[in-house]
């Protein structure tokens, strides 16, 4: 297995990698060697099944020392991460060759060079997304032609989908996309999706059937090869039994807090809002009046120097109201507890699982990436409530922020995102269906033309 180096990318790969190990197969899991130790202790039982391959992340210019996963980086600084990804191509090459016993390769959107190295070795390959099929259809395929140039043009569902839909970008979303000034050194995603996809024996998906059904049939049918749901892959950690002191002061304040009445704020590893974004959600939450935990990151990495602050005072005025952290905090611990009612996302695809996992309603603000299009998805399934935004700009207002989540938490309005993130519990939470669809990619591997039978 070899993810991006990013943690909403790794963490899903390593969940795969766990309940492939519980099955009896072994892993080699390559990563750099600050990203693997920082990923969760395995769980004894598994821990002999899954190898850890430290590739040394080159240095390049521009990227700060030390820098190996995206929030170590500011989001400027991303680019010259993938251009030092690029560069792990020849060490990872020579341990492809040296592997004797090697079944398959499963690859991230980024090494979008890998396929032709596994084809050159013999080796199976299977790009595993962990985005969503709707986010993968909306890339390019090979059998198409894509004649969207401006901005505008990816408003709309792009002509290879053949259902429809509401899920599309909103122009703010794609002007932030279009705004990113890559180094004409370094690859776009875009095509390293289109790459991967077309270079692949198969298409795994972080995804399930009952889901999102119509996007992972239209993803089999225009690129022509099997694509396989593996399932929602909920996070899960082996408890240690310690506790940290910062869950611990959490945890005492939720436990004083009514059953559902909390809005927990987090915008993943990699969204960071502007300043002005920052006072407009910090100033939404003191007028909504609702109890929150908010996990807030002021830098992405140690060279970000453009820090963010609250508004003068506002953590003295809502003392009584809230919590704000701005070190780790245990997402999964908080999401569980019985207090928390909602989720103030920016519509990650790991944080919308963990939060379905637990029933939490979803109130989403998007930052970047595919963020938009899971946000489209879940607005269509009434799974979700964006906050309303100026479409060119994604300008919103305290009032907007308020209003927003009152809807959800608590008006008759937002009943029924509430119910709906309970009714969806059991698909997110539901180990034995994903146990399921594990056993069926196994079996795709084994059966699949290309693809050697599995040892156990």
């Amino acid at each position: 297995m070899f993810p991006w180096l990013a943690f909403g990318h790794m963490i899903p790969y390593l969940e795969l990698a766990k309940l492939i190990a519980q099955k009896g197969h072994k892993i080699s899991f390559i990563s750099t060697p600050r990203n693997t130790d920082r990923l969760p202790k395995l769980h004894p039982s598994i821990s002999p099944l899954i190898t850890f391959v430290k590739l040394s992340l080159p240095q390049v210019e521009n990227l700060p020392k030390d820098a190996e996963a995206t929030t170590d980086v500011p989001y400027d600084k991303v680019q010259y991460l993938k251009q030092a990804y690029d560069s792990l191509k020849e060490p990872l090459s020579k341990f492809l060759e040296s592997c004797d016993d090697l079944d398959c390769v499963l690859f991230d959107f980024a090494p979008y060079w890998l396929p032709d190295i596994a084809t050159s070795l013999g080796i199976p390959n299977v790009i595993f997304s962990i985005f969503t099929a709707a986010a993968l259809s909306c890339v390019k395929p090979a059998s198409a032609v894509d004649d969207r140039s401006k901005p505008e043009d990816f408003t709309f569902p792009p002509k290879w989908v053949t259902f429809p839909t509401n899920v599309t970008l909103r122009l703010f979303e794609v002007l932030r996309i279009f705004d990113q000034s890559l180094d004409p050194n370094v690859v776009s995603d875009f095509y390293r999706l289109q790459e991967g996809m077309k270079g692949c024996d198969m298409i795994a998906v972080r995804s399930c059937m009952k889901f999102e059904p119509e996007w992972l049939h239209l993803l089999e049918e225009i690129h022509g090869k099997p694509v396989i749901p593996v399932g929602v892959l909920a996070t899960t950690e082996y408890d240690t039994g310690e506790e940290n002191q910062t869950w611990r002061s959490m945890k005492d304040w939720l436990d004083k807090k009514k059953k559902g009445s909390v809005v927990y704020i987090a915008f993943g590893s990699e969204a960071k809002p502007s300043q002005v974004e920052l006072t407009e959600i910090a100033l939404g939450l003191e007028l909504s009046g609702l109890p929150f935990i908010w996990v807030l990151r002021k830098h992405r990495g140690s060279v970000d120097t453009e820090s963010i602050e609250l508004p003068e005072g506002f953590e003295k005025r809502t003392r009584a109201q809230g919590l704000v952290c701005t070190s780790w905090a245990p997402q999964l611990k908080i999401l569980a507890h019985d207090s928390v009612g909602g989720f103030l996302t920016h519509s990650g695809w790991s944080s919308v699982v963990e939060a379905l996992q637990h029933a939490r309603a979803l109130i989403l603000l998007t930052f970047l990436a595919d963020q938009g299009i899971n946000a489209r998805v879940l607005e269509e399934k009434k799974m979700g409530y964006s906050i309303p935004r100026n479409e060119k700009s994604g300008y919103f207002t305290r009032d907007s922020v308020a209003e927003s989540l009152r809807l959800v938490m608590e008006m008759e309005e937002g009943k029924v995102y509430r119910d709906k993130a309970k009714e969806m519990r059991p698909l997110f939470a539901d180990k034995d269906q994903q146990d399921k669809y594990v056993e069926k990619l196994l079996d795709h591997l084994k059966s699949h033309g290309r693809i050697k039978k599995i040892k156990r």
